[in-house]
């Protein structure tokens, strides 16, 4: 983990959840993070108790279903002089039901936030990345956004997610150098998204998607990874 010493890490919807533990083991291992979430009170919890471990953290509200949000997040780091060397696109949202079931908002709200928010994170935090010639943007996606797994789940998720697996490809297309983009899917994990009968806790959830964020110059560009190792898209 010595990669992710003083490293500035940015990881959305991390207040709880897998943000939360992937903020904490990136910031044991040296990181200095960039807990970000929609909610204030929300956003102070997290940090605070951080702070208790020892971990560099500040907070930051970012809603990701917003772009001006995203932006005017990245507009405040530039102020401060802190360069995000690591985006970790964790936020996300998991609306149920049917193709002719669900609301067609369902969709769009689940697209604003689990491909447009990532989408919007890259453009205002990468070209940074590109101009220091080191980054890392780790998506995390989903089994269920994996057309060689079926594109199983709700669809208004596993539709988003799909999008999100398009959008690492063509980032890590248009990167060279030491910048690496990467998607992750961490399984099924107890969170309130994944619900108490989830078969993995968020220690394990969160192991690949440190790793990516991590990797050393001779890591992987452009993969979709389980447990570490490649998966098909």
């Amino acid at each position: 983990m010595k990669q992710s010493n003083r490293r500035t890490m940015l990881v959305t919807g991390a207040n709880r959840g897998i943000g939360f533990e992937v903020s904490r083991q990136l910031g044991r291992a040296g990181a200095r993070i960039i807990l970000t979430g929609r909610v204030p009170q929300a956003v102070r919890r997290a940090v605070a108790a951080l702070r208790q471990e020892g971990i560099d953290v500040r907070g930051e509200l970012m809603d990701v279903s917003s772009p001006r949000s995203i932006h005017a997040c990245a507009r405040r780091l530039e102020r401060s002089r802190e360069a995000v060397d690591v985006l970790i696109n964790n936020a996300g949202i998991y609306p149920e039901g049917t193709i002719l079931s669900m609301p067609a908002e369902a969709l769009y709200d689940a697209l604003s936030v689990n491909f447009f928010g990532p989408f919007h994170a890259a453009r205002a935090f990468l070209p940074g990345m590109i101009q220091r010639n080191y980054g890392r943007i780790v998506n995390v996606s989903s089994g269920y956004g994996s057309f060689a797994e079926g594109l199983e789940g709700p669809p208004a998720y596993s539709l988003s997610k799909a999008a999100l697996n398009a959008l690492t490809l063509r980032l890590a297309s248009e990167v060279q150098g030491d910048v690496k983009v990467n998607a992750a899917c961490p399984g099924w994990v107890r969170t309130r998204m994944g619900g108490p009968e989830a078969t993995r806790g968020v220690e394990e959830g969160a192991v690949t998607i440190v790793w990516l964020a991590t990797l050393p110059k001779t890591g992987p560009n452009g993969g979709f990874f389980r447990d570490r190792k490649r998966i098909e898209w």
